[in-house]
């Protein structure tokens, strides 16, 4: 790695390279039947999953179920046609429920069609100017400060049908919406609370029985088969919006005014922000659970070209989603091939059992979203953030209240400065001065040069030493741990020398806890060596500790260690 020619660092991706779809590189492999097979069973499971959830997040948003079905058809097919990532579901996602609502509320329906398609071109825009490598440096505590928010914004949005309540007109800021649903209590349906009830018990119990197992489709299921049977009175899809839809509606010019476009541009940079943040964090969760790499710009394009074609055939604003793509991947899906027939499967229910959906109960899609919406706080990231570091559960709370409070747009800007001012304080205080250090690079796929921030030590066929050197934050996390995962060799320890390393985070603690556990599942021991006292206790604080890695106090020191355990083993 160090003896590689500075041409080659220095080569830049082509166009091909960097936006050829992962659907071609899969094809380009080859593409088999039992490949086939593999995605077929895995589109199907994600189906399962999506098939509520689509509905659930446009009703919670103001829209119709068929308009998150639509979403999720054409949205979904085109982001795993044209994305830059083999395992990447597209479909509409609980984050963006705030953003439509407020958005419908003002302009209606056909603005939220005018700003999905402003907000796909500006995608469109960022993955074409490569831009998508910035979007690495949204500090950490803002995306979970920003998720948690929203997930209590979700949550207060469903109380209504959770319990069937009688409701005039429900305000969006949450303060006057809790006093009007206070005010509306005694209008309570004991037979929706009931339905209710029984949904998240079957979604947390069959959860915790059997992972694998549709629970939310079961749930769903289960509650409009008894609202049937038993001609509950409880409002249900068929007597809200009249059932769904048996097919896709032709794909035409939405019709909105085009003086909206000015007051709706802050409406559109919202939306492009967040499903960026949204789609690409999802990429890296993949990335993270199959060791491969996605193309961020590419991905940014197909979800610009995704958004454009929703607003065109009566979708709302589609994204990548965490929990759909993980379950693809846990699914042991092969390919892009695999979102593409979960869009596939979904089409084919709204042709075959459209019927069915009439009988569905708003409570029950209600339960749904309040689980998608506890699921949303990240519990232990916030618990470890305000126990590690003041400045950074200053950055989350922040992002957290203004989300609830005021705007989700506002509480990002807001934490993004202040991430952006403390670690400007971080560096003033830092003593050695860096430089060369290759910050953002190019994505180019599976496959990356070699980079020189990384320099090798003592190398043989037992013992890998890497050399990290630079501030260790969460910019450069992501690139470290592209690095890290395209080690090859399989030694029996791993020596990370961080004698040059000034500063670390969260971001970059939690890097290092995916190697380590990654090395340990290959039979590896972890050595950190010469991490300087206040490095080593961050990391350690974020839970880098002696269970997962060895601390020595020099590079010899941690050679010597490896060498002691490496004999130890094979004498044993």
């Amino acid at each position: 790695m160090a003896n590689s020619g500075s041409g080659d660092l220095a080569r830049k991706p082509t166009f091909g390279e960097l936006f050829t779809p992962k659907l071609v590189t899969v094809l380009r492999e080859g593409y088999g039947a039992a490949a086939l097979k593999t995605d077929a069973l895995a589109g199907m499971t994600v189906a399962i999953v999506a098939l509520p959830l689509s509905m659930a997040i446009a009703i919670g948003a103001g829209a119709k179920p068929e308009n998150g079905l639509f979403t999720a058809v054409v949205g979904g097919f085109l982001v795993s046609a044209l994305g830059g990532s083999r395992f990447q579901i597209g479909g509409p996602a609980g984050a963006f429920i705030v953003l439509m609502a407020t958005t419908i509320e003002r302009f209606g329906l056909s603005g939220l069609f005018l700003a999905t398609m402003m907000a796909g071109v500006l995608m469109l825009a960022a993955g074409y100017l490569r831009l998508g490598a910035y979007v690495k440096y949204i500090p950490h505590p803002v995306t979970v400060g920003f998720t948690a928010g929203i997930g209590v914004i979700i949550f207060a949005g469903e109380i209504k049908d959770l319990f069937g309540l009688t409701l005039d007109h429900e305000p969006g800021p949450i303060i006057p919406k809790l006093a009007a649903l206070a005010h509306a209590w005694p209008t309570i349906n004991l037979w929706a609370t009931g339905v209710t009830t029984l949904c998240i018990v079957l979604i947390l119990g069959l959860k915790r029985w059997n992972p694998n197992f549709p629970g939310l489709l079961i749930a769903v299921g289960a509650a409009a088969l008894l609202t049937f049977a038993l001609d509950l009175p409880v409002e249900t899809i068929g007597s809200k919006f009249g059932g769904v839809p048996r097919s896709l509606p032709w794909p035409k010019w939405p019709d909105f005014p085009l003086s909206d476009i000015p007051e709706l541009i802050p409406n559109a940079i919202a939306i492009a922000v967040l499903g960026s943040i949204e789609s690409l964090l999802s990429a890296v969760v993949a990335d993270g659970m199959t060791g491969r790499r996605h193309r961020s710009n590419c991905e940014l394009v197909a979800q610009g070209y995704a958004n454009i074609a929703c607003a065109f055939f009566g979708g709302v604003c589609v994204t990548g989603t965490i929990a759909r793509t993980a379950t693809n991947v846990r699914a042991h899906a092969k390919g892009p091939v695999s979102g593409m027939l979960h869009a596939a499967f979904l089409l084919l229910f709204m042709i075959v059992a459209a019927p069915v959906a009439s009988y569905i109960p708003l409570a029950a899609l209600a339960a749904v979203l309040a689980t998608v919406a506890w699921n949303m706080a990240e519990r232990s990231q916030i618990a470890m953030i305000l126990r590690h570091d003041r400045g950074e559960a200053m950055v989350l709370l922040a992002t957290f209240l203004l989300t609830v409070f005021r705007d989700l747009t506002e509480g990002i800007a807001v934490g993004v400065t202040l991430g952006a001012i403390l670690f400007m304080h971080r560096m003033a205080q830092l003593v050695q001065v860096t430089s060369h250090q290759q910050w953002i690079e190019d994505d180019v796929g599976d496959q990356v040069e070699p980079r020189p921030l990384y320099t090798p030590g003592e190398n043989n066929h037992d013992i890998l030493a890497y050399r990290i050197a630079g501030p260790f934050f969460f910019g450069a996390a992501s690139t470290v741990a592209g690095v890290l995962d395209e080690i090859g060799a399989r030694p029996k320890a791993f020596v990370l020398d961080l004698s040059a390393v000034p500063l670390a985070d969260g971001a970059g603690a939690q890097t290092l806890i995916g190697f380590a556990a990654k090395a340990r599942r290959a039979g590896a021991k972890v050595y950190i060596a010469a991490a300087a006292p206040h490095v080593a206790e961050t990391l350690i604080a974020c839970g880098l500790d002696e269970r997962l890695v060895t601390y020595a106090p020099d590079l010899e020191e941690a050679r010597k260690l490896a060498r002691s355990a490496i004999t130890a083993a094979a004498a044993a």
